[in-house]
């Protein structure tokens, strides 16, 4: 394939991987190198990054400005359907990948370019979300795949090359967290966190506070929703950048959003994960707290079972799927009546509801209430329950038969 390759399209962030794939490829393929840098929140990651690609070998980088495509097509969907994977994981590297993906797709054919590459390792997740938007979205593309090629094993094997090829970096091999930042959360992995035994140090963290520094002040904030859709912050509407940026440092001065998750990876094996997700959080809770007040039962149940669902298509780069589209449709109907308000305590680490409104809420305070004098006549309980139990019944009348014969059996046996 190499003497095959002209011209190749790598998505680049300017990390450790993506660094060192430039001079590879124009070493081992001698080809043209286009890059591409996605803006979708990595805040001052993208400063210097076209300086740096074009010094280390690439004709031209395009950063493109993807956060409120990134927001609105993908984080809020992704919202709106409660997926969140492994109880914990809220998805933020995993949604974010087939956006970079389909932009690198469009400038690759737009720049007539002959192969398709990404700086995944052969172990992670991130690979297969790549490539499966690839084969969704341009088939006929040819993927380079380093990671799977050259003969660096590690990361520290990655920084000695870097080194030799006078790529600067902003990692060391003392300080070797791999980080994947973007508007909606950030990740750490590698170096001790591989030591599942290892507790995080303080220093590590970027978004977020820890609880027991944050203020001693409970924080109170409303979310507005529109059909699932955040958009206000106590009253005020905000475009989504605003809204989710503002929503960070809130949550991150109280301490909320911080996951320390053992995962299961796509290719087989746990890895073990820690995540930053301030913003996120207070979205998910809220979201989640006004479906409670307008869902009725058999929908909000039915829901839970695609959420999970969901997240597993999300996670596993399943995005540019018929499947996909087919849930957001069963999403879009479940959410014309999440529209209101919830208030929520931001204190130390925890969210707490203080308050629910909805002109859709199904919650009546005249049935829900214990005063007895109501519309509900609690004498239909009596037949709803004789005929609930009518199963639970017969099976407990056949076991006392059936133990009913084996006594008298055994009576007759002894005489």
């Amino acid at each position: 394939m190499k003497g095959e390759i002209k011209k190749v399209m790598v998505a680049y962030s300017g990390g450790l991987d993506t660094s060192i794939i430039i001079p590879w490829l124009r070493e081992n393929y001698r080809c043209e190198v286009i890059a591409i840098c996605g803006n979708i929140g990595q805040e001052d990651e993208i400063d210097g990054l076209e300086e740096k690609a074009l010094q280390t070998g690439a004709a031209k980088l395009y950063i493109e400005d993807l956060r409120a495509e990134f927001i609105t097509n993908y984080i809020y969907p992704t919202l709106r359907s409660g997926a969140i994977y492994e109880h914990k994981y809220l998805l933020g590297t995993a949604m974010a990948r087939p956006l970079l993906a389909k932009r690198q797709v469009e400038i690759a054919l737009q720049e007539g370019a002959d192969a398709l590459v990404h700086g995944c390792t052969g172990k992670g997740n991130d690979q297969v979300r790549f490539e499966l938007a690839y084969k969704a979205l341009a088939p006929q593309l040819k993927v380079i795949a380093p990671w799977r090629e050259w003969n660096i094993v590690s990361r520290e094997d990655a920084i000695e090359y870097a080194e030799r090829h006078k790529v600067p970096l902003k990692v060391t091999k003392e300080k070797i967290y791999s980080r994947d930042r973007n508007i909606w959360h950030v990740s750490h992995e590698g170096g001790p966190l591989e030591d599942p035994a290892f507790e995080p140090r303080e220093d590590m963290f970027q978004l977020s506070l820890s609880p027991e520094l944050a203020t001693d002040t409970p924080t109170y904030v409303e979310l507005g929703l529109e059909e699932g859709r955040p958009v206000s912050i106590n009253g005020e509407k905000l475009d989504p950048i605003t809204l989710l940026t503002k929503l960070n440092v809130l949550g991150g001065a109280n301490g909320i959003g911080r996951a320390d998750l053992v995962e299961n990876r796509l290719v087989g094996m746990k890895s073990r994960g820690v995540y930053e997700t301030p913003g996120g959080t207070i979205l998910t809770t809220a979201h989640r707290e006004l479906e409670a007040l307008t869902l009725d039962r058999e929908t909000a149940h039915y829901k839970q079972l695609l959420g999970l669902k969901y997240a597993e298509l999300v996670y596993n780069g399943q995005w540019f799927t018929p499947l996909r589209e087919a849930l957001d449709a069963f999403v879009d109907i479940t959410q014309k009546t999440v529209t209101g308000t919830i208030t929520l305590k931001l204190y130390k680490g925890n969210l707490s509801v203080a308050a629910r409104k909805s002109q859709y809420s199904l919650y009546r305070h005249d049935l829900a209430m214990f005063n007895m004098q109501s519309d509900y006549d609690q004498r239909d309980a009596a037949g709803f329950i004789n005929l609930l139990a009518l199963p639970i019944k017969v099976r407990a009348m056949m076991e006392r038969t059936l133990m009913g014969e084996l006594e008298r059996d055994s009576i007759a046996a002894k005489r």
